[in-house]
């Protein structure tokens, strides 16, 4: 079934619905669903806390925190726009999803993705100016800085999306209306177009530069930057010192990266099966969200320290209330 919708002239064909097709002759999927589901009760825990603890906790309340804060938050929104929709597709059986709702569903996908890359590179400027600029760090990372620069960030990073979303209206689906994928995936979607599309191969190609090259080639500099500053620094403890301030960072920009970029060289340069392109790509998307903050607070003293400060601030709380009844 599809409908049509006319623009100077030009006749789009567009389709009710798309079908959702996931993986092919996979025994015993639906333990992996279940798995995606432990993944995002741990995924909500795990952030909510974390922007709990930030929020709560004045001390924290700090340039650097305020980027923790933003990660954890589209963690959460990233986590929550897809996996929902994932495990009610394939554990209820509803992989028929309406051309508008998929299109909307695409968005917030790419979109919070494209912020949690984003806000990586907004740590490691944090780190950059830190270890290279010490004595001006909070002269030069104040909360207006690092506010601005995040909201740049979902500014342009809302009209890049927007963009490469809003032009699938432009393509006529005439064939194949079944996606390849364990959602509404951009790529095999626009494949599936029967018109002209190299206008979207272009919006395509300028998001994965923006969004999954230049990201990581900024930290890249930032790092090799951080590097020659402590080449200069004479006592090994010192260096020591300012790369453990580093290594929560390091870790969440290959978790991040490395499959991503893994899993696109992969299609791009062999024949990658669709069921392995799928289970890359679903762990890519949803085992990040969940490990950001374990790492943030595990790794963190200063998180550690606010969580137990809030527990016994808690228990505390609770005693003076329970000795108030009982007087």
């Amino acid at each position: 079934l599809s409908s049509s919708a006319t623009i100077s002239n030009v006749t789009f064909v567009r389709p009710v619905s798309f079908y959702i097709n996931g993986f092919t002759n996979i025994s015993n999927v639906t333990y992996f669903y279940i798995f995606l589901c432990f993944v995002y009760i741990m995924t909500v825990f795990g952030n909510v806390l974390l922007l709990s603890v930030i929020f709560l906790v004045k001390t924290l309340h700090t340039p650097k925190y305020m980027i923790v804060f933003n990660l954890a938050l589209t963690d959460l929104c990233g986590s929550t726009a897809l996996i929902p929709k994932v495990l009610d597709t394939f554990l209820f059986d509803n992989r028929y999803i309406v051309y508008e709702a998929c299109l909307s569903y695409m968005f917030f996908v790419v979109f919070f993705q494209s912020v949690q890359s984003w806000t990586l590179v907004t740590m490691s400027y944090d780190r950059f100016i830190a270890i290279c600029f010490p004595l001006r760090y909070h002269s030069i990372v104040t909360k207006p800085a690092i506010a601005a620069m995040l909201l740049f960030a979902w500014v342009v990073l809302l009209i890049i999306s927007s963009c490469m979303v809003g032009l699938l209206d432009r393509l006529s689906f005439c064939g194949s209306l079944v996606i390849q994928s364990f959602y509404c995936d951009h790529g095999p979607t626009y494949r599936l177009a029967c018109n002209d599309r190299s206008l979207n191969y272009i919006i395509t190609s300028i998001t994965f530069a923006v969004v999954i090259c230049l990201p990581p080639i900024l930290i890249a500099l930032t790092y090799v930057c951080i590097a020659i500053a402590l080449s200069r620094i004479a006592s090994h403890k010192e260096r020591v010192k300012a790369l453990k301030t580093c290594t929560s960072h390091l870790i969440l920009v290959a978790i991040f990266y490395l499959p991503f970029l893994g899993t696109n060289i992969a299609a791009l340069t062999s024949s990658l099966h669709p069921n392995a392109r799928i289970i890359n790509s679903t762990l890519t998307h949803t085992i990040p969200a969940l490990l950001n903050p374990i790492i943030y607070s595990l790794k963190t003293e200063e998180v550690l320290n606010s969580i137990k400060k809030l527990y016994k601030n808690n228990k505390l709380n609770k005693i003076t209330l329970s000795n108030k009844v009982n007087s």
